[in-house]
């Protein structure tokens, strides 16, 4: 009979975010939204759920993505409001403790949040401006 061994996963577990920390967090990555993307409308979204922080982009389009597709139904004005509501979803942080954070990145193709290692550093824990810094390329000019 083999023995069970105990493993951490990064996937698996948590602790519930403070509220210090939230508004932590939510300061930090705006801020860093603000000076990656200079000159374009974004605006960031936070949701929180026990130990997860669930980080979106919402954008307000311009120039030529202002213009509605032309199998939309409503005027320029209500495209732009639709598109401005629209959620962009970027990642999702597992909080560890002292600014020990796990993420997942959401992944369009599949319609959900894939564990991740941070890239930067090639383990599975970072900081919330590494992970947004990752899944920013959903944000880059198209």
């Amino acid at each position: 009979m083999s023995e069970k061994v105990w493993s951490f996963d990064p996937n698996q577990g948590g602790e519930t975010i403070p509220d210090s920390v939230k508004a932590d967090v939510e300061r930090r990555i705006t801020e860093l939204a603000r000076n990656e993307f200079p000159g374009r409308s974004i605006r960031m979204g936070f949701r929180f759920r026990k130990q997860f922080c669930y980080v979106d982009a919402y954008e307000t389009p311009n120039g030529k993505d202002a213009d509605p597709p032309n199998n939309w139904k409503g005027n320029r004005e209500e495209w732009i409001q639709y598109c401005t509501n629209l959620p962009t979803h970027l990642c999702r942080l597992r909080y560890f403790g002292d600014d020990k954070w796990s993420f997942c990145f959401y992944t369009y193709s599949n319609e959900r949040y894939e564990l991740s290692i941070f890239p930067q550093t090639g383990n599975f824990f970072g900081t919330p401006e590494m992970a947004f810094m990752v899944s920013s390329v959903y944000l880059q000019e198209r």
